[in-house]
């Protein structure tokens, strides 16, 4: 008898958990979806159009990628070429989740984010972790001068001041060129903002620095009678992409194709320009 009750409770257990999963099993997932949830036989980026937002981190780094504090729109250099991108993709929407930039690959390859998007230079160390797109562009250092300034490179400053900020590989890159009499002597201030306005106001010839942060810079702030030495090839050179887990080759190769596109078309020259950059940011078609 004990046996005979305890089949028919087994029976009626089971029969009700197939019950419970039939009708209510999936809802918290369907209803919340998050990155690489979804069924195996689903590629990402199937996955990621049934949702209908592509899910991208970044540090909110200016001018790469950042929720503007007036129009609170995820925009900048690196957020217009992806939002076209997933434009172009059949993605209505593309959202940023902020992100610590050494914790990027980490949130990516834990499925929290599908990409990461965010002025990421493209390194062997990352790339043994991460796959990345074909090369957006490439930015390094810029030599800005007064818009009236005779100053066409490097050569030109063996008489000239020149200003770095404290810290930077930038800094002792000056020094070095200063040891070699390349420059008449070197000044070293505390931030960006004081390296332009020491510029602006005379007090050196020239400084050195992340040329797609000072070219934003000076495009946004007309008090500054700048520019970024053109054409400049910078000494320190990285050249950014986007990056996407390992197994997500589908999203890669969509990714990629739409990148070529938006190269020949003139749409990533464009969007660097609206930045203050040039052409000399540009990478080929691969």
């Amino acid at each position: 008898m004990k046996k005979r009750w305890t089949s028919i409770l087994s029976i009626g257990a089971l029969t009700m958990s197939l019950l419970v999963a039939g009708c209510g099993g999936q809802s918290s997932s369907a209803e919340n979806p998050t990155p690489g949830s979804g069924a195996a036989t689903k590629g990402t980026l199937e996955q990621i159009k049934e949702r209908g937002v592509l899910i991208v981190a970044s540090s909110n780094d200016v001018p790469f990628a950042y929720i503007d504090k007036d129009t609170k729109e995820f925009t900048g250099i690196d957020a217009e070429i992806i939002k076209e991108v997933a434009t172009r993709l059949g993605i209505p929407k593309v959202e940023m989740k902020e992100v610590k930039f050494e914790n990027m690959l980490i949130e990516m390859n834990n499925k929290n984010v599908d990409m990461v998007t965010d002025g990421m230079y493209v390194k062997p160390e990352r790339e043994k972790i991460a796959n990345f797109t074909h090369r957006w562009y490439k930015q390094g250092e810029g030599l800005i001068v007064r818009k009236d300034s005779d100053i066409k490179g490097l050569d030109d400053l063996s008489d000239k001041v020149v200003g770095a900020q404290k810290g930077t590989t930038f800094l002792e890159y000056l020094e070095q060129l200063q040891k070699e009499g390349k420059i008449k002597e070197v000044k070293v201030f505390g931030s960006q903002a004081e390296l332009l306005l020491a510029t602006n106001t005379q007090k050196v010839d020239a400084v050195v620095t992340d040329s797609a942060t000072a070219a934003f810079t000076i495009k946004k702030d007309p008090t500054l009678n700048l520019k970024l030495v053109s054409p400049y090839t910078p000494h320190f050179d990285g050249v950014i992409a986007a990056a996407v887990r390992k197994d997500d080759q589908d999203l890669l190769d969509a990714v990629n194709a739409e990148i070529d596109k938006l190269k020949e078309e003139g749409f990533i020259l464009k969007v660097l320009e609206k930045y203050g950059l040039s052409e000399d940011n540009m990478m080929p078609v691969e």
